[in-house]
């Protein structure tokens, strides 16, 4: 993936972060880095840059000389090293890593081109920092730890083994770092930890509302729904974009569908976590297709203290501070997106409800022929309950819990890294709900055969079949559940639906 002009996506991250696809650095954006460094290099001892020959935060009244510069980049790093609690997900360092490159490659950060160099050869070369994964108030803590790696400290995995940093970045042949004047300060700041880890949130936030159309739509066919509520014309009427989306996902979904034919005058209306999936899962999208307009512009932005601008007009350049470091945009995002999917898990857990109910489902007592002897799906209800109330505690918004920082220096944080983390949570939990509801409904439809399902449904259920045999009497549940987890996590299945039904 070569680093260049153009306009990097949460995809590219993705690849980077999951895939292991490797990363370059474009002669344009190794001019760019160089020139601002070189703007730190000339800098003039009488004039005053933050973070340069200042301390930081509160300790920005403090003038540092240059011969202190390189001291106070080492120690930035190791005294903002401090997070506490289990350690993030791969995935999460490397998408870190990669959105401080691209951070970086902005050229507004004085960083050198051999600092950013070596976090790509950490990337190419799989050695990945162990980062602990609280402590953050929106930046600084995890940077720290990967920095830590590059000048021999800390801890990193390299070839599957927890090692000295040290250790690791000599077995992967790669050069320690000795840090110069600001890249210290370079290398904790900025939004790139709330980035990294947001765009695996949405990436997958994505997947999950296109498994809440499929899970949604097999439920409604299960339960007899009347496919009217799905008309166009009652949409156009209220255009909002995702519900819009989600009505026609849900038609052809169950396109050809002979239970749906069959049951579409069955009722008047049915259940509004059936009819109304169009208005909630719709709504629930337009936050996510909102995310995803906030997470491309945090991507291909500078977002350091002081952002560096080199000579361009001849008038020499200049160091601003600002607050691009400030991760407002993302933190209140980030809480948006744990709400919206925090959604599309609770009105899922009310199709399960329906689907085991027989007081509503007119199926056999929790999807099993003989109940009683067998508690077939009544406790997978449960686990989805106790999944969606813990998401409801996550959705809390903690954005709005700034606490300040640096002795009021910092007297207004973002939060966003949290938020972040929090969302993950939520997007997890939620996968495993709408992998309950996918194993519903595909043993609940088993009870409508001979009666055809719809051209997508019965792709995916035969697809589930396939790897998950119908239930005929209780066995062991966590392994086929643990399996259906995974499927959702994988999307690969949602890709290979599209193929055949066209984009959800």
């Amino acid at each position: 993936m070569i680093i260049d002009e153009r306009q990097m996506t949460i995809a590219d991250l993705v690849a980077v972060a999951r895939n292991g696809e490797t990363v370059e650095i474009s002669e344009r954006a190794a001019f760019k880095i160089n020139e601002s460094r070189q703007w730190v290099d000339n800098l003039d001892e009488d004039t005053v840059v933050y973070g340069i020959n200042t301390g930081i935060g509160d300790l920005c009244k403090s003038r540092i000389s240059p011969e202190q510069a390189a001291t106070l980049s080492r120690n930035i790093i190791m005294s903002h090293a401090c997070g506490v609690g289990e350690p993030l997900a791969r995935d999460q360092v490397r998408s870190i890593q990669f959105a401080a490159v691209l951070n970086f490659c902005q050229g507004h950060s004085g960083v050198s081109l051999e600092t950013v160099q070596v976090l790509v050869e950490m990337l190419n070369k799989q050695v990945t920092p162990w980062v602990p994964s609280q402590g953050s108030v929106g930046y600084l803590t995890h940077m720290a730890h990967i920095a830590l790696v590059t000048i021999g400290l800390g801890q990193a995995y390299y070839q599957g083994r927890l090692m000295p940093g040290d250790e690791a970045m000599k077995l992967a042949s790669i050069p320690l770092l000795n840090l110069k004047a600001k890249e210290g300060l370079s290398l904790v700041n900025g939004t790139v930890c709330m980035t990294g880890i947001s765009a695996l949130v949405l990436y997958d936030a994505i997947q999950l509302a296109k498994w809440a159309d499929i899970a949604g739509t097999m439920s409604f066919e299960a339960l007899k729904g009347t496919y009217y509520a799905f008309d166009k014309r009652v949409h156009q009427a209220r255009p909002y974009k995702g519900q819009m989306k989600v009505a026609n996902n849900l038609l052809r979904l169950m396109e050809g569908s002979e239970i749906a034919e069959t049951y579409k005058d069955y009722r008047v209306q049915d259940a509004l976590s059936i009819r109304s999936m169009p208005q909630i899962h719709g709504a629930c999208r337009d936050k996510l297709d909102h995310a995803l307009e906030i997470l491309s512009i945090e991507i291909n932005s500078a977002t350091d203290n002081p952002l560096i601008f080199a000579d361009h007009d001849g008038d020499g350049g200049t160091a601003i501070s600002a607050c691009n470091a400030h991760g407002e945009p993302l933190a209140l995002t980030m809480d948006m997106l744990a709400i919206a999917v925090s959604e599309l898990a609770s009105v899922s857990e009310r199709r399960i409800d329906r689907l085991v109910n027989p007081h509503v489902s007119e199926l056999p007592a929790f999807l099993v022929a003989r109940s009683g002897v067998n508690s077939g799906f009544m406790i997978p209800q449960y686990v989805a309950a106790s999944l969606v109330a813990e998401n409801k505690v996550l959705s809390h918004p903690i954005s709005v819990d700034s606490i300040p920082t640096s002795a009021f220096q910092e007297d207004h944080v973002s939060m966003g890294t949290p938020a972040a983390l929090k969302a993950a949570q939520v997007v997890r939990n939620s996968q495993k709900v709408l992998a309950i509801e996918l194993l519903a409904a595909a043993q609940a439809l088993e009870f409508h055969k001979p009666l055809q399902f719809g051209k997508g449904t019965r792709l995916m259920h035969e697809w589930i079949r396939s790897v998950i045999p119908a239930w005929v009497e209780d066995r062991v549940f966590y392994q086929d559940l643990h399996q259906m987890i995974s499927i959702v996590e994988d999307p690969s299945w949602v890709n290979r639906l599209e193929e055949r039904v066209g984009e959800l």
